[in-house]
Parts: structure tokens; C-alpha cells; sequence
């Protein structure tokens, strides 16, 4: 599997549930955070500054999810991504 262009393919890192002065948030609270975090599987010929494994974050709501292998993936646009860690 192979992104073209400038789309990105990554898998989204699961994230522990957070917690707020000894109190863990539920999964709801959680959602108000904007972005994700994910594992850069392949990037387009057109995307510059991401390389396959970095992590990076990205906007909850974008791109959309395919099933590759049994394994789930995002693919999302250039623009979604907004630092690489």
C-alpha cells in the first residue's frame, strides 16, 4: 500500500485515558480534544517533511478509515497534519 500524492496513510496511536488531579476523564471528555496522534505508514511523492514512522498529530475528524491486510488505517490529506513530533 502506497499514499500518492499529497495524501498520507498512518495509523492512530491509541491513547491512554487522561486524568485531571488523580481523576481519570471518561472516553467523552476526551473527545473535546481536537487532534489525534498517529504512525505514518506512507506519504505522497508530493508530501515534504514526513517520513514513514513519524508520529505525528493530526485533526480528529479528517480522512477517512480503510481496512488493509485486517489492519485499519487513516488516510488523510497534507494539510490535516499539524506537528510531527
Amino acid at each position: 500500500m502506497r499514499a500518492i500524492n499529497y495524501y498520507i496513510v498512518l495509523e492512530k496511536i491509541k491513547e491512554k485515558p487522561k486524568s485531571n488531579n488523580g481523576f481519570e476523564l471518561t472516553e467523552a471528555q476526551n473527545e473535546d480534544i481536537k487532534y489525534s496522534r498517529g504512525k505514518i505508514i506512507s506519504v505522497g511523492e508530493k508530501v515534504e517533511g514526513i517520513k514513514k514512522d513519524d508520529i505525528v498529530l493530526f485533526n480528529r475528524n479528517a480522512g477517512n478509515i480503510i481496512e488493509w491486510d485486517g489492519n485499519y488505517y487513516y488516510v488523510i490529506g497534507l494539510g490535516d497534519v499539524v506537528i510531527v513530533e
